[in-house]
């Protein structure tokens, strides 16, 4: 499920981070649903909705888990590419209790924007946390702070991150860490000139 672990050049993240918005619109529209409709269900803002369904702006995973469960979909189907007609998908078992995730493994990887995402664990039906290496890199648009269900970690591994959290903002260096209740406003955003890298961990499972 996803797509697998893909090193591109900046033009394929920006065109994978665009597609991410074109299939926003094509799912909204499917459902004749509005930007003010996809809004509302999302708690997102019209003029942010909008900006990322143009590729102006990119959404991060959790965002996105709001718009997905907004429009009916996973967070997958943004980012899968769609399966030839009559083409079937095979589901594996996925283990009951615990998942074992070994380095040699190819990594699902997702894009949006700035943002690269790498799941760091396999799927488990009953397990409800959702640990992601993710990677920021400089420049880009600001996300509009984004309350949403659960809890957030993350730990900063490399860089800087400034870290928005009711409005305050507070710059994270390497080793320091923010945990909150995700309900919360919150939002981070890379203003330095390199790539931040950040260990994330967020409930509820994102797909």
């Amino acid at each position: 499920m996803g797509i697998s672990e893909r090193r591109g050049s900046d033009d394929d993240r920006e065109e994978r981070g665009d597609a991410v918005g074109a299939r926003m619109r094509r799912f909204r529209k499917e459902r004749g649903m509005t930007l003010r409709g996809l809004s509302t269900r999302s708690g997102l803002s019209i003029g942010f909705l909008s900006q990322v369904e143009r590729g102006i702006s990119s959404i991060g995973l959790t965002a996105l888990n709001g718009v997905a469960a907004a429009l009916d979909r996973t967070v997958a189907d943004f980012f899968e590419e769609d399966a030839p007609e009559g083409e079937g998908s095979k589901v594996a078992r996925l283990p009951f209790h615990f998942t074992l995730t070994r380095a040699e493994a190819a990594a699902t990887e997702y894009v949006s924007g700035q943002q690269t995402y790498r799941m760091l664990s396999s799927r488990g039906p009953h397990l409800v946390l959702e640990p992601l290496l993710v990677r920021i890199a400089p420049g880009g648009r600001r996300e509009d702070a984004y309350g949403h269900a659960g809890e957030e970690f993350a730990f900063v591994l490399e860089g800087e991150l400034l870290y928005e959290v009711e409005g305050v903002e507070h710059r994270l260096f390497a080793g320091d860490s923010v945990h909150l209740r995700s309900t919360v406003p919150h939002t981070m955003y890379n203003d330095t000139d390199r790539v931040t890298t950040v260990v994330s961990v967020v409930t509820p499972r994102l797909y």
